[in-house]
């Protein structure tokens, strides 16, 4: 089996885009059963030695990717401050007399006019939240929190905290050093500080700190609550610049200025700290790994697995795989009705097992993966199900006992998941592929006894019966980019590319490389479909129908928003979900650690 993979294709047919790796940016090594060769000119991919585990959300990276990261957020952070200064010097030059700043004097005045007991220490209040030692202390206790509460360390998140509040303060002095602008002709309530009045450092500083605890709220946490709180630490920096101006200390634009800072200093340490592929592999690939080492350690190892696929036989036999290569006593816990596997996997989480099997299908592993993302805890993929797409893109043996073999000879690896929410559909993550349209349909009218008898041809047989449902109409919108108005029978998020039988749906992806792919498929008329099915069986031919229709396209991202102009029947990882009209997905780089086949199974 190959180690080293092709770097990632940046066209697949005439109609795809893809997005280039950021600056730093590592892909890391995967084993995966894929031949291809390397694009002309494009580089060949890092190698290096192996990497210390980044357990929960990232450990510190190397020095190779420290110092690119630290290269990216101060070449960038040159930019910001120069964006800056240079708005400051067109606020205090030609534009001083241009409306709208020609009235800020009048809004200060306004105020003032209106200040009363309660307001004065209302705003005294809220102003402190955005003072230099509450934010220090805040930043401190913050990344505190993350190093110790957690079971595991969130080292990169508080990387990326400590460093957007520290670049907001360095820019906010280069910032009063080059612009001189005088504060609100206004009684103060507090006393002025020797700096400027542009920007608003309170402000600046708040927006870096509150801002960004709700950028690692919506990153990290599950739940409802969670868009409620980062609304609500949303707010602060919006409050203590409001505060600021009440108490006749800065102008309105340089509270703007402050929020612009704040925000900025939160889009550049997030790019390169927080999104894309920058933290590598957590564990060494099969080529820089001692010859026959065993992937896990022998510990505690959970079972999980679906007892509607996995008989007594089947847990016999696993557990004499288990018992074979050191994993004795391992603790089988079967999935119910109400809990499919994430429950089970938490709990084995928070009681420190060292290594989850999860025995089932895709919807199994699916539960399994969303409770082990970002934990380092390494899963073992036993296939026990009727499609077993994760299983077949891993290169695993489709035979439970010898999947399971197969991995424990193997070394760990981590491969990205992708994150989806929608109207009526709560965030979860996938490992293969979600969409809507035909495939949701076919899942949907696939019945349990066709499957239990059939196997995955079911799926072909119902996949017929829904050919003639009608086509939809949808907007897609890659990583902010101008939104594409498309009509389609089938709208397809892969994580992977193949699908039952072996077949590549989507070529190109591989769950190695910090991006989805998006396949969108409309064959217009026997004609239409002819060019769809000569287009996937040979993907690099081009993906055009007659008279020039696009009958299947292709597009890689990170994040993708589509909305579709009725309901429309949707499906995760090969379960049906509930129809709805919009789908965000979104890619959690090497969010999983999974064990895979050694060099040559």
């Amino acid at each position: 089996m190959p180690t080293d993979l092709p770097e990632r294709r940046t066209a697949l047919t005439g109609h795809v885009s893809a997005l280039p790796p950021s600056p730093g940016e590592q892909v890391p090594s995967l084993p995966l059963p894929r031949g291809g060769t390397r694009p002309p000119g494009a580089p060949a991919a890092e190698g290096g030695a192996p990497q210390s585990p980044d357990a929960a959300s990232g450990t510190p990276e190397t020095a190779g990717g420290m110092g690119r990261a630290a290269g990216v957020i101060a070449a960038t952070a040159v930019c910001q401050a120069a964006l800056m200064v240079g708005l400051g010097l067109l606020l205090t030059g030609p534009a001083a007399r241009v409306w709208p700043l020609t009235s800020e004097d009048e809004v200060n005045e306004g105020l003032e006019r209106a200040r009363t007991g309660t307001f004065d220490t209302v705003s005294l209040i809220v102003s402190e939240a955005g003072n230099t030692v509450t934010v220090v202390a805040g930043t401190l206790l913050a990344c505190l929190a993350l190093l110790l509460v957690p079971r595991l360390p969130r080292w990169r998140d508080a990387l990326f905290l400590s460093v957007a509040v520290s670049l907001q303060s360095l820019v906010f002095l280069v910032i009063t050093e080059a612009v001189d602008r005088t504060r609100p002709d206004v009684d103060r309530l507090d006393a002025s500080p020797p700096t400027s009045s542009y920007t608003s450092g309170h402000t600046g500083a708040a927006t870096a700190l509150y801002a960004g605890l709700a950028v690692l709220v919506l990153h990290r946490a599950k739940g409802p609550w969670r868009k409620v709180v980062a609304v609500l630490l949303l707010l602060v920096p919006v409050l203590v610049g409001l505060a600021r101006a009440y108490r006749g200390m800065h102008h309105p634009t340089d509270i703007a200025g402050g929020l612009l800072n704040g925000g900025l200093s939160l889009l550049i340490v997030g790019r390169a700290l927080l999104t894309g592929p920058h933290v590598p592999a957590a564990a060494p690939s099969p080529a820089t790994a001692p010859a026959g080492a065993v992937a896990s350690a022998p510990g505690r190892t959970a079972v999980v697995y679906n007892p509607t696929v996995t008989d007594e036989s089947a847990c016999a036999d696993l557990r004499r795989v288990l018992e074979d290569h050191g994993h004795h006593g391992a603790e089988f816990v079967p999935t119910t009705a109400d809990d499919p596997g994430e429950g089970q996997t938490e709990r084995a989480v928070r009681d420190r097992f060292s290594l989850v099997v999860v025995c089932g299908g895709d919807g199994t592993v699916r539960a399994a993966a969303d409770a082990l993302a970002d934990t380092g805890v390494p899963l073992a993929v036993v296939p026990c199900g009727t499609g077993n797409l994760l299983a077949r893109n891993l290169g695993l043996p489709v035979k439970p006992a010898e999947a399971l073999a197969v991995a424990l000879r193997g070394a760990p690896h981590r491969i990205d998941l992708g994150r989806i929410e929608g109207d009526g559909m709560a965030p979860a993550h996938f490992t293969v592929m979600s969409g809507a349209g035909l495939d949701a349909a076919m899942l949907e009218s696939t019945s349990d006894r066709a499957k239990a008898v059939l196997g995955w041809p079911a799926y072909v047989m119902a996949g017929l019966r829904e050919l003639r449902a009608p086509r939809m109409r949808l907007t897609v919108a890659l990583d902010g980019a101008r939104p594409l108005r498309r009509s389609a029978r089938m709208v397809l998020v892969a994580n992977t590319g193949k699908v039952q039988g072996g077949a590549a749906l989507v070529p190109a992806a591989r769950p190695d490389d910090g991006l989805l792919d998006l396949m969108i498929l409309d064959p217009r008329g026997p004609g239409g479909w002819l060019s769809a099915v000569t287009t996937l069986m040979r993907p690099r031919s081009g993906a055009g129908g007659e008279g020039g229709a696009r009958s299947v396209e292709y597009f890689t991202f990170r994040r993708a928003d589509i909305r579709f102009d009725t309901p429309q029947q949707r499906e995760l990882d090969g379960d049906p979900v509930t129809p709805g009209r919009r789908l965000t997905a979104e890619v959690r780089p090497g969010a999983l650690t999974v064990l895979l086949p050694a060099r040559g199974e």
